[in-house]
This record gives structure tokens, C-alpha cells and sequence, in this order.
């Protein structure tokens, strides 16, 4: 085989438009040996950096470290891409080879004791050196990335710490896999007629393209996607078929077999465990918090817990309700977890006259996707174009063309839409590229969302729900952290902030879909045209806390049960035992069921990012509730100076300061969680 130039490789050399990689050019075997070049690259580079003679300086070692490693960064974010959006086998096994190489990878960077000397030199010597703001604040982080990834410890430590990185990188690429796995592989099959019993339309129609996906035409299939099964549950008046969907659901990375994640969760857990001990910190969760705005699993647990107190109660209550409404129609069954969503609609309709099925024929993809693009514009000043001419990893995936105030080009934006057997569950938002300053190079973001709402008939437009709705507000809202970014430095750019700030510019976004002039605009009825009726906005509205019981106890007890694995000090043996030991200590309610169950809770355990954070959310909602009341304050929820002041010091500013002052900066002074609980209801 030819050696590889990296140079002119099309995975590693992007020549499309926009500063896009050629997709047409890009072949799944080149992977490979693409990457082993792009590794062997980036090791010359890093010992340049580490034998460099002259005293170390910003420019030759900090800058240098953060600058090294472009050809890796460019295959990696292509094939990252793809194994979450379009894989297939041949990514697959790549990527359980691959992800371990990159673990020892990185691992032998952050251990290079020469490297580190010369970091440590810049570290002491900062005060010193005259470093602006920005730089100082990289500095430290740089410095602080060593220590927690084992630079100061001894040869036979940074062996093991080394073996437990490139395991676990196994592990969670085994686990994230085996959850596909499940979800693409499962479908209940229906029939026309008594199976499709109290199914509106739009549901009717997602279900029959995914029956005709998966080779069964003129029949209709409940899949694991969310878009599909989470309104079954709600709709459907069959108990026994919502039985089956709501158990497979909740099923997944736990059905025995090659796909189970039960002894992957243990073996993950463990090797957390011991990687806190060998770096010295008392539990998983006291290294993960260590750089983080909450600091300590205690501050994490003084948030949780009153919430959880009220939601729980708030559960209870609706749950009286719920089982007022199914003893009424008849049921004599005990409540159970495949009921809630169901007379929960019922409730709601009862409540305020108004269900799900009537208000999705006004949420039109392409108009929610219009409405995120007006906010963008009114409070930053962004365009959006539509370069239809451009092609991407999948036909589906949509190309935009970012401009700001000024008409300059500032970002290139993809957004991939709909569910499909090649893509994992969920949504998300990353970079192929993100956008920096450094050494004089302005180099412009390149930012994708994923989304899997349901994918309508050719012809036919996609309708959503409004949590569908919501989710593409947040994920835009990271989008925008990732292209707005003005740091001077890769590292601080867009959305490399701590892991409880980085939910703030997403969670905040959401605010601005239910605004009502928003609504007004682009809540249009898909046949006629017209805007949704005043009557069923304000009904909508009115209903905006409706269900914060179950939906707060949901997300709640997945935060507790992940901050309860990762803040002891050994693993537990049973991971799932502890699991139901921990609910049954919380007295979690029977009929709910935690969003995201450990065998398929992909946040914590497909990888390391949301380990010891899924809090995160709920910390950074203390946040977004307060930052939006300060625009309901000025009584103009576009305030000009207002979003000038967002754009600055949250949107562009990235991880170019500590959060707390970013945050302090935009409101004055930081938040309590009072804003957060009346937005949820539970004040």
C-alpha cells in the first residue's frame, strides 16, 4: 500500500465547498490507515514540541500543543461523525479498534514527562509572563489537564492509568453499540385496523414509513426511536401493545446475549473507580467535579435534592389524577409505567382542552427550523442560506451557509434530521472544525446537529411534537455556542467550557420557541397555511409546567442514580441492584421509570462525558431560567442590548474565562434555583 500524504488525502486535505471535506471522495477502508498516519504524525509533532532546546515559551510549547495534530483532528472528526450518524459494519469494527489506539494515544501525551516539564515551567513562571486574560485562563486548564491525566505520577501509575484509558475507551464504544444494536433491531409490527386504535395521523404515517424501512410495506412499526414510541404510548388506547413497546424500551442493553451492557457498566464502573483512587481523589465523581462551577458531588446533592422532594410530590399528586381518569374509562388495571403518558394526555386535554394531536399540524419541521433561524437573526444578527448544492455524509443532511450583521461569512452549519437504522438514538450537536484565532489564522466553525425525528412520505411534511419542537431549539442553542465563538484559542473555543455551563446556551435557546410572537410567526397549520389559533396558544401557554412531576422525576433520578454510582468509592458489584436499591432509598415512584436506565443511559456510559454530570443539566436550568427573566425584566424578550451583552459574555466568549464570571458578567450576579423551580412549576 502507498504511503499516505496526509497533505492531499481528502480525509485529512478538505477541499469541498465551505471549507467542507469532499464527502463524494471519502471511502470507509481509507479510515485506517488514514488514521495510523495521522497518529504517527502527531507523535513526531508532540516530541518536536518536548525536545524543543530553547526555553519553553506560549508560542513554542503552549500554542504549539494546541495548534499540533490537524490531519488527526480532521479524520477523527469525520469518523466520530459517522459512527454516530451513518455507520454501518465496516465503521463499526474501526471504531472498536480505533477508539482504544486513541486512548493510549492521548494517554501518552498527557503522561510525556518532558512535555509537562515545559508546561509546568509556563505554569510557575505565569505570573511573569504577561499573559493576557484568555491565554493565563488556557494555561491553567492546560497545566490542570496534565495532573488529572497522570503527569505527576510515577512510571508503574501512568502504566496502569494508561491500560484503564484505552479499556474504557473500549468500553464505551461496546456499550454506545449494543444500545443501537438494540434499538435498531427491535420493532413491533402492526396491522391496519384495532392495532392502530386511537393513533392520530401523523403517527399513523412515521409508523408506516418505518414498517416500510425495515422491508414490511403496507404494515406499521412502533420502533425504540423516541420521535415514534413516545407518542404511541400516548396515544395509543391498546394497554397491551403499549406494554410491549414501554418493556423494549426501557429493555435496551439489557436482553441477554452479545448486546447485553450489564457486565460493561460493571467492568466501567470499577475501572473508574480505581482511576480516581490512582489519581487521588476520593471518588469518580470528586475528580470529575474538580474543575466544574458545582466543584463537589455535595454541592451537586444540595440542588437535587429539594428538587427531587418537590417533584416527587408533584407526582404523587398527578398520579391520583391519572388514576381518577383510567378508573373512569374503565380500567381496572394497576397504574403502571406504560400508562402515565397515556392518561396523562387525557389530563391535559381535560385541563386545558387541547392534546398533542392538535397542536402538531402546526409544528412543521422546516417552519421550526425557520423560527430558529429568526431568533438567531433578532438577537445576533446571524442569516441562514440553504446551499442545496452541497453534499454531506447522508442525502438528508441539510447545508447552511452563516453570515453575520455584516454580510461576512461566519460559519458553515449542517443539521441532519431524521431517524434511521445507521444513526444511534438521540440528538446532539459537534464540529468537524471549530473556529479559533490562533497565531493569526482565523479559522471559521464548521458545526452539525443530529436530530432522529420521525422522516415523513416523500411529499409529505415532518411534523413535530412540541418536545420534538424544544429539542431542536437546544440543539441549535449549542450550535450557536460553537459558531459565534470568538476565542483566540482552539481549546477555549465554543462549547469547551465546564460540563454544568455548557447546557446553559442550549437550555436557554428553548425559552425563545414559546414566545409568543415566535409562535405566531411560524406555528403555521401545514395545510392551510394559517397560524395557530389564539385559543390553542394560549391554552398551549397555560400548559407550559403541565407534567413537571413526571418529567422532573424522570430526569432527576437518572441524575441521583449517576451521581450515586460515581460518588462512592468502589464500584458496586450489582450495578443494577444498586440501581434499584438507590430508587427504592429515594422512594422512587412505581409508574415512572428514570429517563435513561443504566443499560441504555448513553450520556454516562457510551463514552466519558456526562459521567458524575448528567446534573449538569438541571444546574445549568438554574442559569438559563435566570438569564431569560433578565430579557421578561425589560419587557422586550429581543432586547437589543441585552443580546449583546448574551452574545459577548456567554455565546462568543466560550471557555475564555471562569463561567461564574462569564455568567456574572451578562446578569450582574449569579443565580439561585428559585427561577429554575417556577419555571418547571414546582415553586
Amino acid at each position: 500500500m502507498p504511503a499516505i500524504d496526509l497533505a492531499t488525502h481528502p480525509l485529512t486535505n478538505w477541499t469541498g465547498p465551505l471549507g467542507l471535506p469532499d464527502f463524494a471522495k471519502l471511502e470507509d477502508e481509507a479510515f485506517g490507515p488514514v488514521f495510523e498516519a495521522a497518529l504517527a504524525a502527531h507523535e513526531a509533532e508532540i516530541a518536536a514540541i518536548a525536545d524543543d532546546p530553547d526555553v519553553p515559551t506560549v508560542d513554542n510549547t503552549l500554542a504549539a500543543l494546541e495548534l499540533s495534530g490537524k490531519p488527526l483532528d480532521r479524520v477523527s472528526s469525520i469518523f466520530w461523525l459517522r459512527a454516530g450518524a451513518h455507520t454501518n459494519d465496516t465503521i463499526r469494527a474501526l471504531e472498536r479498534d480505533i477508539a482504544p489506539k486513541m486512548a493510549r494515544h492521548f494517554s501518552a501525551i498527557s503522561m510525556n514527562a518532558k512535555l509537562f516539564a515545559r508546561i509546568d515551567e509556563l505554569y510557575r513562571r505565569r505570573d511573569e509572563l504577561g499573559l493576557d486574560a484568555e491565554t493565563k485562563r488556557v494555561l491553567e486548564q492546560s497545566w490542570k489537564g496534565f495532573v488529572r491525566a497522570g503527569a505527576r505520577l510515577d512510571e508503574a501509575g501512568k502504566a496502569r492509568l494508561a491500560q484503564i484509558n484505552e479499556e474504557l475507551a473500549g468500553l464505551g464504544t461496546k456499550f454506545g453499540q449494543n444500545v443501537l444494536a438494540d434499538e435498531s433491531s427491535w420493532a413491533l409490527l402492526l396491522d391496519a385496523g384495532d392495532d392502530l386504535a386511537g393513533l392520530p395521523d401523523f403517527l399513523v404515517t412515521s409508523m408506516a414509513g418505518a414498517a416500510e424501512e425495515r422491508g414490511s410495506p403496507g404494515r406499521y412499526a412502533v420502533t425504540l426511536s423516541r420521535s415514534i414510541v413516545e407518542p404511541f404510548l400516548t396515544f395509543s388506547t391498546r394497554r397491551d401493545l403499549r406494554e410491549q413497546a414501554f418493556r423494549a424500551w426501557a429493555a435496551r442493553g439489557e436482553n441477554g446475549g452479545e448486546t447485553d451492557n450489564r457486565e460493561t457498566v460493571t467492568r466501567q464502573l470499577a475501572l473508574r473507580a480505581e482511576k480516581a483512587r490512582l489519581l487521588g481523589y476520593d471518588s469518580y465523581a470528586a475528580l470529575k467535579l474538580d474543575d466544574t462551577m458545582a466543584k463537589t458531588p455535595a454541592a451537586v446533592m444540595e440542588l437535587l435534592t429539594p428538587v427531587w422532594e418537590k417533584a416527587r410530590e408533584r407526582a404523587a399528586s398527578d398520579q391520583a389524577e391519572l388514576e381518577r381518569i383510567a378508573a373512569a374509562g374503565g380500567s381496572n388495571h394497576p397504574f403502571a409505567a406504560w400508562d402515565w403518558r397515556h392518561y396523562q394526555e387525557k389530563l391535559r386535554a381535560e385541563k386545558f382542552a387541547f392534546d398533542e394531536a392538535e397542536l402538531k399540524p402546526y409544528l412543521q419541521l422546516d417552519r421550526i427550523i425557520e423560527a430558529c433561524f429568526d431568533v438567531a437573526g433578532r438577537l445576533f444578527g446571524l442569516t441562514f442560506s440553504e446551499r442545496r448544492d452541497v453534499p454531506a455524509w447522508h442525502p438528508d443532511v441539510r447545508v447552511f451557509e452563516v453570515r453575520d450583521a455584516s454580510g461576512a461569512y461566519r460559519a458553515t452549519f449542517l443539521a441532519d434530521y431524521f431517524n434511521r437504522a445507521s444513526k444511534r438514538s438521540g440528538a446532539w450537536m459537534s464540529a468537524l472544525e471549530s473556529g479559533h484565532r490562533l497565531r493569526g489564522e482565523t479559522v471559521k466553525p464548521v458545526i452539525y446537529n443530529i436530530m432522529n425525528f420521525a422522516k415523513p412520505p416523500k411529499g409529505e411534511p415532518a411534523l413535530l411534537s412540541m418536545d420534538d419542537a424544544r429539542t431542536l431549539f437546544h440543539e441549535f442553542g449549542h450550535a450557536l455556542h460553537g459558531m459565534l465563538t470568538e476565542a483566540r484559542w482552539p481549546s477555549a473555543s465554543g462549547t469547551s467550557v465546564s460540563r454544568d455551563f455548557v447546557e446553559l446556551p442550549s437550555q436557554l435557546y428553548e425559552h425563545w420557541l414559546t414566545v409568543p410572537e415566535v409562535l405566531e410567526k411560524h406555528a403555521l397549520h401545514y395545510r392551510t397555511g394559517q397560524p395557530m389559533p389564539k385559543p390553542l396558544l394560549d391554552k398551549l401557554l397555560a400548559a407550559k409546567t403541565f407534567g413537571a412531576g413526571f418529567s422532573t422525576v424522570e430526569f432527576t433520578a437518572s441524575a441521583l442514580v449517576d451521581m450515586a454510582y460515581h460518588a462512592r468509592g468502589e464500584a458496586p458489584a450489582d450495578p443494577l441492584a444498586f440501581e434499584a436499591e438507590t430508587l427504592a432509598a429515594l422512594n422512587m415512584p412505581e409508574a415512572i421509570v428514570m429517563r435513561h436506565r443504566t443499560p441504555h443511559f448513553g450520556h454516562v456510559f457510551a463514552g466519558d462525558g456526562y459521567s458524575a454530570g448528567y446534573y449538569s443539566y438541571m444546574w445549568s436550568e438554574v442559569l438559563d431560567a435566570d438569564a431569560f427573566k433578565a430579557f421578561e425584566e425589560t419587557g422586550d424578550v429581543f432586547n437589543p442590548e441585552l443580546g449583546e451583552r448574551l452574545k459577548r459574555h456567554i455565546y462568543a466568549a466560550g471557555g475564555t474565562r471562569d463561567p461564574e464570571e462569564l455568567y456574572t458578567a451578562f446578569r450582574g450576579r449569579m443565580p439561585s434555583p428559585e427561577a429554575m423551580m417556577e419555571k418547571r412549576g414546582l415553586s
